[in-house]
């Protein structure tokens, strides 16, 4: 007997199996690569009118490019009418120009096993973005940056998710003019995904190239892209000097910058959806083919941020068909022009990570990996219509992010797939719970969440008939408590710190 004992000890037994699945693991998925077709609502026709009209908007009517006169200048030397502010593009300019933008690039991760890919059939999943609020048992308060530092932790932690984000909320209990550097330091410090840089300001852009050089070395930054950042152009059609300027610092640096359009239908564009992506493709021409004046080949994302308005209350609307098929019609777009695309995320407008926020949420997502995104923001953590980032919502969506993975997968046809050998063994009125091919496959067979519940009735009701909010919320402590930071060089750390620490030195503290 002891023998066996032994035996099953050495193949690891049932306290063994408990501590393996009990045990902290920190897991990343490689990105998404699609093995599905992108769905595509617009035929040719259609492209072809939308494109002709995007190009008269930019020769006819024109873009601001407001308070940067070089920009202006360079325009101008490129062949545009600048008459004040307004830049008037002659038709095809801006599509030639966008030519010498890549059609994808790596980001670099500082673990290089978190590369990514942008561009093609993949998908790069990033959390939300820009909330000065966060939820919490507690109810919605301002950020902090305690509360940064716990979603880059869970974000670090989440195995679906790809991306470290950028302003993952907003700490206000830090200066404005200095929040960034703590931001950047979590991100490069706490966990060791990919990261966005900071565009409030372009001296703020150059402290985050600064910074990656201390985590990358000088060369490394310039010759390869380690940053991607969001510039979102003042819709309808006017680039402002703040986004224009910390664009150029990235272009300049080959760092790479999402060019999105910010479109709340109905107020910053037309109520139709051809006329929101007739003005979103005039938007993103223009700003694509600046980058490209600033540094020819400089890796840029086309984007469309676009939601609908409540007639009644002006409020913006979040998972609505309107916006789906817009998101759709910009893929096909910006699939012509051979770029990237970003667009997409967990969106609601709910005030709670409720049935609303749920239904708007999942419409949200699965648009956007049906509409051939390549990088998607807000993925997770997005509520109240992007004012708040919510904890329990965080770890619901990104528990959800993997049915997107498991649906990229498409169908295996495979031997294996097709599971003739399983059908010859069970034979008419059997059961495959116990079959060969079973075994051999169910712990990779289908997609498990780590939130939902699915216990019968009976045992549920016995460990305290926890709704999904409650479920998410223990998660959220879990998730924190096993948190382990990951390696990093101590002379590395300790000049970011030192770095952090003489730029907060050298200025006064900002609120405004």
């Amino acid at each position: 007997m002891s023998d066996v004992g032994e035996g099953r000890r050495a193949r690891g037994g049932g306290a063994a199996r408990r501590a393996e699945r009990t045990a902290v693991r920190i897991e990343c998925a490689k990105f998404i690569e699609r093995n599905i077709p992108n769905l595509e609502v617009l035929n040719e026709e259609a492209l072809q009118i939308i494109e002709h009209n995007a190009e008269t908007i930019l020769e006819e009517i024109g873009v601001n490019f407001v308070e940067n006169p070089a920009a202006l200048e360079r325009w101008k030397a490129a062949g545009a009418d600048v008459q004040g502010e307004r830049v008037r593009i002659p038709r095809g300019l801006a599509r030639e120009l966008c030519k010498t933008a890549p059609s994808s690039y790596v980001q670099h991760a500082r673990n290089p096993e978190r590369n990514v890919t942008v561009g093609g059939r993949g998908l790069v999943l990033a959390p939300v973005y820009g909330p000065p609020f966060v939820r919490d048992e507690n109810g919605r308060r301002y950020a902090t940056i305690e509360d940064f530092k716990k979603f880059v932790k869970l974000g670090y932690m989440s195995k679906w998710l790809h991306h470290s984000g950028g302003t993952v909320c907003e700490p206000t209990d830090v200066p404005v003019n200095k929040r960034h550097l703590d931001m950047l330091l979590a991100h490069m410090t706490l966990s060791d995904k990919p990261y966005m840089g900071s565009v409030t300001e372009p001296v703020r852009a150059e402290d985050s190239v600064e910074m990656s050089k201390i985590l990358f070395g000088d060369d490394f930054v310039e010759q390869n892209t380690v940053m991607t950042s969001l510039i979102n152009i003042n819709s309808p059609m006017t680039f402002d000097g703040v986004m224009m300027g910390a664009l150029e610092v990235y272009a300049r640096h080959n760092q790479a910058a999402i060019i999105s359009p910010f479109i709340v239908g109905g107020a910053m564009a037309p109520v139709t959806v051809a006329g929101t992506l007739t003005q979103v493709l005039a938007e993103v021409l223009a700003g694509v083919a600046y980058s490209q004046l600033i540094r020819k080949g400089a890796p840029v994302i086309a984007g469309a941020f676009v939601t609908s308005i409540d007639m009644n209350s002006g409020a913006p609307t979040f998972g609505t068909p309107e916006a789906s098929l817009i998101t759709y019609g910009a893929g096909q777009l910006a699939r012509r022009l051979g770029l990237p695309f970003r667009s997409a995320g967990g969106f609601t407008g709910s005030k709670l990570p409720d049935a609303q926020a749920a239904y708007e949420s999942s419409n949200s997502l699965n648009m956007g990996l049906l509409s051939g995104v390549n990088f998607m923001l807000h993925a997770c953590g997005w509520l109240e219509g992007g004012l708040v980032s919510s904890f329990e919502k965080f770890v619901m969506d990104a528990d959800q992010l993997g049915v997107l993975h498991h649906i990229a997968k498409g169908v295996d046809v495979s031997e294996n797939g097709q599971a003739l050998d399983a059908i010859r063994e069970v034979g008419p009125g059997g059961h495959y719970l116990g079959c060969a091919h079973t075994q051999a496959n169910f712990k990779s067979a289908f997609w498990r969440t780590n939130v939902l519940d699915y216990k019968p009735y009976e045992a549920w009701e016995e460990e305290g008939a926890r709704d999904t909010m409650q479920l998410a919320r223990e998660r959220v402590s879990r998730m924190l408590g096993d948190y382990q930071k990951p390696a990093i060089d101590p002379g590395i750390e300790e000049a970011l710190n030192e770095y952090v620490a003489k730029k907060k030195a050298s200025m006064p503290d900002a609120f405004m």
